[in-house]
């Protein structure tokens, strides 16, 4: 009877240790490959901007947070980039004298900052 009982209680710690499992989701879902091979405004700039600039830059909110700068549209970010393209690069650089951007946020990823100055370099195609 001890016997089984022993074998029992093993079990179950058996069980319960084996459900009980942590990793870090970096480790589980590691960020992919950053491909810059094919830039395209209409894919990863659109993806970028919209995500990470519209809270302030968006048609709605670009008067109140975002000095009336919005990019909103091919036309809005490539008229705002024909007379600033070196503060917003500078910008979502954190380069000492410019304002970071995006404003009170993280810094974008390392593959974002390169897709936009890659797209900006190639003279920002409405591709």
């Amino acid at each position: 009877m001890k016997k089984l009982l022993g074998i029992g209680i093993f079990c179950s710690l058996l069980l319960v240790n084996s459900g009980c499992y942590y990793d870090s989701e970096e480790h589980l879902y590691p960020q992919g490959i950053c491909d810059t091979a094919d830039v395209k405004y209409s894919d990863q700039v659109t993806y970028i901007i919209s995500n990470k600039c519209f809270d302030c830059h968006s048609n709605s909110t670009a008067p109140i947070s975002g000095s009336n700068q919005s990019w909103e549209g091919y036309a809005n970010i490539s008229a705002y980039l024909s007379t600033g393209s070196t503060t917003f690069i500078s910008s979502i650089n954190h380069v000492a004298g410019y304002t970071p951007m995006p404003k009170d946020r993280p810094k974008l990823t390392d593959c974002e900052i390169r897709t936009l100055e890659i797209w900006i370099q190639n003279g920002y195609p409405n591709n």
